[in-house]
């Protein structure tokens, strides 16, 4: 037989049989097959013991071979460029040096501890150019599968609620902790996202207190709750402690009940690192004649009440690639020029008679419940704003 035997030479066959195109080649097949220009598709419907141990597949850098599959190298360029991204298309990334496989959720490495991977909340990986983002808007587990990095984390605790029936005060906000370079390795972080206090019933009740929000060993306290107003002079009440304290009642001829403590640092300026306890500040006193004070926040004490019981003002982060300012106070209620609420989602207090209802903190910033406003009828308190966290750290 010819040395260089092309196939249009071949027009019969004793062990077998040969097609062309649409044809199957039947019986075996031995040696090497060299220089096979393929631009179609190979279908085997069977690949046994037939293809012996020192045979190969190999197609550009890949090769199926007994005992092992080569998938080749390639770059995150290249990767970016040319690689399809249907689910499970598996590669290896030298730039990471490391495996990668394409998931609904993108590429995630694999096979090398030394890259770092994690998981965990909603993932947001195109808001802040270069970062991965995890938001946390319900309690969960942020779980590092592997590697080790300095993290950003930002964690607010629930806002707390507004006083009740006429000049409650505003709740405080919860503390506001940020970290810059916090350290995680592999293993489970638990999540717990704070819950907003409810606001004061009209029937001469205080606010309720924020719930704490936690990330692993952190731990940001939930607003202290508005003082109710008064119900039958002297009977208004201080505003409750808390990681940003809540604004004192407003009283017809008592006073001044005094708001309450911030248990967090005070101090704070948008985009600094705080202390592990966060930033928060006091509430602002209720004041005679019926006016009650601001609750306090992140960045800053609620106020006395006077003409405006003002709440507190947050602090701004850009944390998801955005500032965004969160932890405000609540402004405190009153018969007439109620407080408004502290910048960063605080609820405004109410006003008149009929009074229009409390303003609530806004969701998922932890900032305070207005408190309820008006004489005569009684009103409610606005519910705090529930709290967050929120993870951010480079994708390289």
């Amino acid at each position: 037989m010819a040395s260089n035997l092309r196939v249009d030479q071949i027009t019969a066959s004793t062990t077998g049989s040969v097609s062309i195109g649409t044809a199957t080649f039947t019986g075996g097949l031995s040696g090497d097959i060299t220089g096979l220009n393929v631009t179609g598709v190979i279908t085997a419907t069977t690949l046994n013991q037939n293809l012996g141990a020192g045979s190969s597949i190999t197609i550009g850098d890949t090769f199926i071979k007994q005992g092992a599959i080569g998938i080749g190298t390639t770059t995150t360029a290249g990767r970016n460029a040319g690689v399809g991204t249907a689910a499970g298309t598996i590669i290896y990334n030298s730039t990471n040096n490391t495996g990668e496989i394409y998931t609904p959720t993108g590429w995630q490495a694999f096979g090398d501890n030394s890259v770092f991977s994690a998981t965990g909340g909603t993932l947001d990986t195109s808001s802040r150019s270069g970062f991965n983002i995890h938001t946390f808007t319900d309690p969960g587990t942020f779980t590092v599968s592997s590697g080790t990095k300095s993290i950003e984390v930002l964690i607010v605790g629930g806002g707390g609620g507004g006083g009740g029936h006429n000049t409650g005060g505003g709740g405080g906000a919860g503390a506001l902790i940020f970290k810059s370079n916090y350290p995680v390795s592999p293993g489970d972080y638990t999540v717990t996202r704070g819950g907003g206090g409810a606001g004061g019933a009209p029937g001469g009740n205080n606010g309720s207190k924020g719930a704490n929000s936690v990330f692993g060993d952190l731990t940001a306290e939930g607003g202290g709750f508005g003082g109710k107003g008064v119900t039958a002079s002297p009977n208004a009440s201080p505003g409750g402690p808390g990681g940003s304290g809540g604004g004192g009642g407003g009283d017809d001829t008592a006073g001044p009940y005094p708001g309450g403590t911030g248990n967090a640092a005070s101090g704070g300026t948008g985009g600094s690192a705080s202390p592990d306890s966060g930033f928060g500040n006091p509430g602002g006193a209720g004041n005679v004649p019926a006016e009650a004070g601001g609750g306090g926040g992140a960045g800053g004490a609620g106020v006395l009440g006077s003409t405006s019981g003002n709440g507190g003002p947050g602090l701004a982060y850009s944390i998801n690639g955005t500032s965004v300012t969160r932890a405000g106070g609540g402004g405190g209620g009153a018969n007439s020029g109620a407080g408004t609420g502290g910048p960063g989602g605080g609820g405004d207090g109410a006003a008149g008679n009929p009074a229009p209802p409390a303003g609530a903190g806004t969701a998922l910033t932890g900032s305070g419940g207005g408190g309820a406003g008006g004489f005569g009828t009684p009103h409610p308190g606005g519910a705090g704003g529930s709290g967050i966290v929120i993870i951010a750290y480079p994708t390289a």
